[in-house]
């Protein structure tokens, strides 16, 4: 390898970009070196004039080595050893940085089912440090969560503007409640007030929170009332804290096979709930009505419209396709959109149903998994509804429900570093609170702290796009 010139097109290997970094990769290497590693360097002398460090190779590099795990940043190369292909990719993975990674075989049908496995924002298959400007390029994990160049990179950079309205989705004209088979026999249904749903609410009962896939109470044992908009009490639900989160975040993580599930599988569970959630509708909008909505008719339009988002996000379950890009290469450049991971949504006041399917329906549809903090006023919605869950094939620690202060809650889950993104719909300090929070550890955050108009028509694309990570597959093709 020809180490000299940077500026000369025929240098393999250039310069240190400063003394202080060459300092930086000579004590990780001496480091590395102390901790079991080989060192192998060329005895070919570097140039003396300017800041230059030698190409090195480290051998018998175990998974706990400083080399395995810091970014070197420098012409340093370590090599590990394994065992079959599955151990491959759980080294390659074994890092808290994800910005880029090689994949190299001979046989490309391996390529092509490693490179998906390895988490990280841009993936070369027998080819490296490849760019393009019409190619998203930007990391997983701890190398950052945005993206530059392609749409995905313009889209960092744009804001969503309002939605214009329609004669459907006018917030100032009622919603008729047509969306749904059954809707006009709504009224009397209410005007019944079901005996057994009077009961319900005579009964001085605590809603528990839903965590891999059970009813479970609060670890602290406390609960708090929920008020009627008369003032009149009408339930208890589970107060949570950090032990909750941390449960939830634990069931969540061991339900990554729900990322891998097809698309079309995920359409079939997503329809299914819509149906059975469709199945309560005057008792849920009973709930409605004693919690939030100011008449019968509010009540039954906000229902109809929670299972058209369902039904909607459904669809677009197995349809929301990534791209492909024809950089200056012999080869193709895959953008493939992936589940963020563990997503945790905190959900608004308003339109507690709405507002909870509005969030939860896309983040899953895509394959994540979910920590919803439901609305505060009104949390007896979302324990009603995972009951719902419950008979709807969705399975355990998919969707996990945790009850008690919204900011409080927001906060242990903006700091937990297993939680990779948050959605926040809240107050000013609340958005900013996340936004600090999350700092440390580079946790994607969607923060809104205007009150949304939920019976309006969402974007579907902005509501997918954030519930995606775009990974970038390159693949070169020919001789």
């Amino acid at each position: 390898m020809i180490i000299g010139n940077p500026l000369d097109k025929c240098t393999d290997i250039g310069a240190i970009v400063d003394p202080s970094q060459k300092k930086s990769i000579a004590a990780i290497v001496k480091r590395s070196v102390e901790e079991g590693a080989t060192l192998w360097q060329p005895k070919s002398a570097v140039p003396k004039k300017g800041c230059f460090f030698p190409p090195t190779l480290l051998c018998d590099v175990e998974t706990t080595n400083v080399a395995a795990i810091e970014e070197i940043f420098g012409p340093v190369l370590s090599v590990m050893t394994f065992r079959h292909q599955p151990e491959a990719v759980q080294l390659a993975n074994n890092t808290k940085y994800g910005l880029a990674a090689s994949v190299w075989s001979e046989n490309i049908n391996k390529a092509l089912d490693v490179a998906p496995q390895i988490q990280a924002g841009v993936v070369w298959i027998n080819t490296t440090n490849q760019f393009d400007a019409a190619c998203g390029f930007g990391g997983y994990k701890e190398s950052g969560m945005g993206r530059e160049g392609g749409a995905e990179g313009m889209l960092e950079y744009l804001k969503l503007s309002d939605i214009k309205t329609s004669p459907f989705n006018d917030p100032n004209k009622p919603l008729k409640s047509q969306l749904i088979p059954g809707s006009n026999g709504l009224k009397s249904k209410l005007k019944r007030k079901d005996d057994a749903f009077k009961n319900l609410l005579a009964i001085d009962q605590t809603a528990k929170h839903y965590i891999n896939g059970k009813q479970c109470r609060a670890d602290n044992g406390n609960s708090l009332s929920i008020y009627s908009k008369e003032g009149e009490q009408v339930g208890r639900v589970a107060d949570g804290n950090r032990k909750d989160i941390r449960n939830a975040v634990e069931a969540a993580h061991k339900a990554n096979s729900w990322s891998k599930t097809s698309g079309h599988l995920k359409a079939q569970i997503l329809y299914y709930l819509a149906e059975n959630l469709n199945y309560r509708k005057a008792e849920i909008c009973q709930r409605l009505m004693a919690l939030s909505c100011n008449s019968e008719q509010q009540a039954a339009e906000e229902f109809d419209a929670s299972i058209e988002r369902l039904f909607t996000y459904a669809a677009w379950a197995d349809k929301y396709d990534g791209k492909v890009h024809q950089p200056p290469i012999q080869g193709v450049a895959l953008a493939m959109n992936e589940p963020v991971g563990v997503l945790a949504i905190i959900c608004p006041d308003n339109a507690p149903l709405l507002s909870m399917i509005s969030l939860l329906a896309p983040a899953i549809a895509m394959g994540n998994r979910a920590i919803i903090v439901p609305s505060e006023t009104s949390p007896l919605i979302a324990t009603d509804f995972y009951q719902v869950i419950e008979t709807s094939d969705i399975p355990k620690g998919v969707i996990n429900i945790v009850t008690g202060g919204k900011d409080s809650l927001a906060k242990v889950l903006s700091q937990h570093d297993q939680v990779d993104a948050i959605w926040y719909h809240g107050s000013d300090k609340g958005c900013e609170m996340v936004e600090l929070a999350s700092a440390d550890n580079l946790k994607r955050t969607w923060t809104h702290s205007k009150q949304t108009s939920w019976l309006r028509q969402p974007n579907y694309q902005e509501m997918l796009r954030q519930s995606c990570e775009v990974k970038n597959i390159w693949i070169p093709y020919g001789d």
